[in-house]
């Protein structure tokens, strides 16, 4: 079972969500809560993955977000909000969230999402995807993130591409023909080597350095 906790302002919010994820027979919903109770909650109940509120009145989700990846054993944690807006977005993945997903999702599709996230994938809705990437290519290619880059091994090259790609652990594992036990541990290796706090943030930089488009030598004439 997948254990996920809500957290958001709304009660009404709170109890549609946990209707919808407790449909799927592999989702348990531990906990649905506001702002101000979702770290103790989250220290006591253990959820895998946090479904969090970025624009809370109580607390603010970011706060939230900052107390749960502070916790022994942090959460996957994705953002729910009504808003696309560039800069609760960028400061979300910025501090490790995974994922960003609007309010109005469909229903039909949480689930799934879900268990992407819980086995290690990230999720984006499609409304704010490409004002996370316009975002963060702005700049275009830093010779930092290519640096950085050169920290890695091939095999860790390989699984960051996958990363890059939005691939689980399960779908990394079956097609570089490792256990999924082992693919965590390349996916730790390639965060720690890149200082960064998430897979959506290896990606980025991943993308800045240049590292997922092709030589020039063999770009399409």
């Amino acid at each position: 079972m997948i254990r996920v906790m809500v957290v958001d302002d709304e009660a009404l919010i709170r109890t549609g969500f946990q209707h919808i994820l407790e449909a799927a027979d592999d989702i348990e919903v531990v906990a649905a809560v506001p702002g101000g109770q979702a770290v103790r909650t989250a220290q006591e109940r253990r959820p895998a993955v946090v479904l969090l509120d970025i624009r809370m009145p109580d607390v603010d989700g970011l706060t939230v977000l900052a107390g749960l990846r502070g916790l022994p054993h942090p959460p996957v944690v994705a953002m729910l909000t009504t808003f696309g807006m560039d800069e609760y977005v960028t400061a979300a993945l910025r501090s490790g969230a995974a994922g960003f997903l609007l309010k109005d999702t469909d229903p039909e599709q949480l689930p799934s999402l879900v268990r992407a996230l819980a086995d290690g994938g990230t999720v984006l809705s499609s409304e704010v995807t490409r004002t996370v990437v316009d975002g963060y290519l702005s700049a275009g290619p830093q010779q930092e993130a290519v640096r950085s880059l050169d920290r890695l091994t091939d095999r860790e090259r390989a699984v960051l591409a996958a990363v890059a790609e939005g691939l689980t652990n399960a779908d990394i594992a079956a097609r570089i023909h490792l256990s999924t036990g082992t693919v965590k541990d390349h996916v730790s290796a390639v965060l720690t080597k890149l200082e960064v706090g998430s897979r959506v943030q290896a990606a980025l930089l991943a993308e800045r350095a240049g590292f997922l488009r092709p030589p020039r030598d063999q770009e399409e004439p």
